[in-house]
């Protein structure tokens, strides 16, 4: 009983100190364990940032949103170098996406007929004048109905289209526009990259005189900038489910308008690289230049670009 009683004394007078020091040592071993933990996670973020700059700089051939050496960048062209020193095609000065939908092939074949040339005429706007342009659509939502049949049909016989995956439809157009740059840079390489509205006349010459006027400009998103009231009630036509996200002001941030607008070689592989985290609006003007705000974008406001207006050198008339 003493001995056990001795050793209770033995194990209280002492017992404090003891657990003290293990408790320390747990301590320090827990936070050298989450300080080694902390730094892993900065490194693996840090290389992951340093990834994504390698990887749109090889895919885009520049440096863009990160780097001094941005504002440093220069461009290709005629020709331009591969990764490995070669060098390769000619790069083309643009891709033009003309928006369409079903039951609009009288507007099809005005533009055909119009500007946009077909057959050998618009193979030879691509090696002339290193413009493609092309109708872009989506599929039926009944897939392979009479609608898609007609597309088809048409593709057929104009091989001047971009048929996209997606389900074709007015609420979708915000969407269409975003798979349409996707689309494009993987197919093309081009320094611009064009939307177009199918009831807009374009004047080809000029629009590439404005394009390769702009080759030198880093980043450049380039419109009939303009900015408008956002819309909460539902029964408004330019009605904006997402009102509330515009502040107290509900005012537009500036975009460009829909009716033509052109955004140049870095930022459509942007678009192309983050399309599944990019939002997209009730409007489809309003979605493209969404995806731009926080960048160093150089937004650009050409008055030529404005299609309600006609002038000499416009660039476009809406019809």
């Amino acid at each position: 009983m003493r001995s056990r009683g001795s050793s209770n004394r033995l194990s209280n007078s002492g017992g404090s100190p003891f657990r003290s020091r293990i408790s320390a040592l747990l301590l320090a071993m827990f936070a050298t364990m989450a300080t080694v933990y902390v730094a892993g996670r900065m490194w693996q973020e840090a290389e992951s940032r340093v990834y994504l700059i390698k990887e749109l700089d090889r895919r885009t051939g520049q440096v863009i949103f990160f780097s001094p050496a941005a504002k440093q960048e220069g461009y290709v062209s005629k020709e331009h170098s591969g990764n490995d020193g070669t060098r390769s095609k000619k790069r083309l000065l643009g891709v033009i996406g003309i928006i369409t939908t079903f039951g609009r092939k009288k507007n099809r074949d005005a533009i055909r007929n119009a500007w946009m040339q077909s057959g050998a005429a618009l193979r030879k706007l691509e090696e002339e004048k290193g413009i493609v342009v092309r109708f872009v659509i989506g599929r039926s939502a009944n897939r392979g109905d009479s609608l898609d049949r007609e597309i088809n049909d048409e593709h057929s016989q104009t091989n001047d289209f971009i048929i996209l995956d997606d389900v074709e439809a007015p609420e979708e157009r915000s969407k269409k526009i975003k798979l349409f740059f996707v689309r494009a840079v993987e197919s093309w390489d081009a320094e611009f990259y064009v939307k177009v509205n199918d009831d807009v006349y374009v004047n080809i010459d000029a629009l590439g005189a404005k394009l390769s006027a702009h080759l030198d400009t880093p980043r450049i998103y380039m419109g009939c900038m303009k900015s408008g009231e956002v819309f909460s009630d539902p029964t408004h036509k330019w009605h904006e489910p997402d009102w509330w996200k515009f502040g107290d002001g509900k005012s537009y941030f500036r975009h460009a308008s829909g009716e033509i607008f052109a955004i140049s070689r870095a930022l459509a592989q942007f678009i192309s690289i983050n399309k599944s985290l990019l939002q997209v609006y009730a409007h489809d003007d309003v979605s493209a230049g969404s995806w731009f705000i926080g960048l160093d974008v150089q937004h650009v406001h050409e008055g030529k670009f404005c299609c309600n207006t006609w002038s000499t050198g416009s660039v476009c008339a809406a019809v």
